[in-house]
């Protein structure tokens, strides 16, 4: 087989979803999924973030994460406040960060599981390809 980038595009989302399809099987064990640990991990690193603000960093649409974020507050583990203008600013609760805190544990389980074939200084190298990949421009 020829590598090409595409090839190396296509093995790429491969390992990604396998990585992601393993992180939600074990955060379904403690009651949530990688898509809602994500938001709750962006909200606790951004917790004056717009709802805008917090869907580019969770990679999802405006109306995704407006969905995402109800739920969230539904389930008690985020709160919503006024912001600035029209901002509307979110929080995690107390069981939001206990959330977060267990699936942190979770999900650095099966990071470390999806990496175990390479090396530090391999992983050190893909860390570096992959940023050059990342900050491309569109």
């Amino acid at each position: 087989m020829t590598v090409t980038a595409q090839t190396t595009g296509r093995l790429l989302k491969r390992a990604q979803y396998r990585n992601h399809r393993a992180a939600d099987r074990a955060l379904a064990e403690i009651g949530t999924t990688l898509v809602q640990w994500d938001a709750l991990r962006a909200i606790d690193e951004s917790p004056a973030a717009s709802a805008h603000e917090l869907a580019v960093t969770t990679f999802q649409s405006d109306q995704s994460f407006g969905t995402l974020a109800a739920r969230l507050v539904a389930q008690g583990l985020v709160e919503r406040s006024p912001g600035r203008g029209r901002r509307v600013e979110h929080r995690l609760t107390d069981a939001g960060r206990q959330m977060l805190a267990a699936g942190a544990a979770v999900t650095a389980e099966v990071t470390a599981r999806s990496f175990a074939e390479l090396s530090a200084a391999e992983l050190e190298t893909l860390y570096g390809l992959l940023a050059r990949v990342g900050e491309a421009p569109d």
